[in-house]
């Protein structure tokens, strides 16, 4: 199972360099009870406005390159996480930035397939 959960993780980090809402929405779970926090602010509940929080990222974002340092991946009946770290290399507003966030990314096991329920990532500061 723990190999399905990475290739969850991997899907959700190729979805978000792409800046592809099609293959985020399949990644993530449609529901309510779906969490969202990107660096520096606050949650976001119910796929409707995490997608638009994504939309609004991907608007904002020229280029986005993402490398990720698994740190660990635990995962128990239904319920999987993967805690990460995010090295961050983008384009926005014509400048060239690299950031480094931890990240930890929550799965469930929903109708045979894993969907990210719950995102959270934080800066790390230099």
């Amino acid at each position: 199972m723990t190999s399905e959960i990475l290739a969850a993780n991997t899907a959700f980090y190729r979805a978000f360099e792409k800046k592809d809402i099609e293959a985020m929405s399949a990644v993530w779970s449609q529901g309510t009870g779906s969490f969202c926090i990107h660096p520096g602010r606050n949650v976001i509940r119910g796929w409707k406005d995490i997608r638009i929080s994504w939309e609004q990222i991907f608007k904002s974002t020229a280029y986005i390159e993402i490398n990720t340092d698994i740190i660990t991946t635990e995962v128990s009946d239904r319920t999987g996480y993967v805690v990460l770290r995010e090295n961050l290399l983008q384009v926005i507003g014509g400048k060239k930035m690299e950031a480094q966030s931890m990240a930890t990314n929550i799965f469930q096991l929903l109708g045979g397939k894993w969907y990210l329920v719950h995102h959270h990532g934080s800066p790390i500061m230099r």
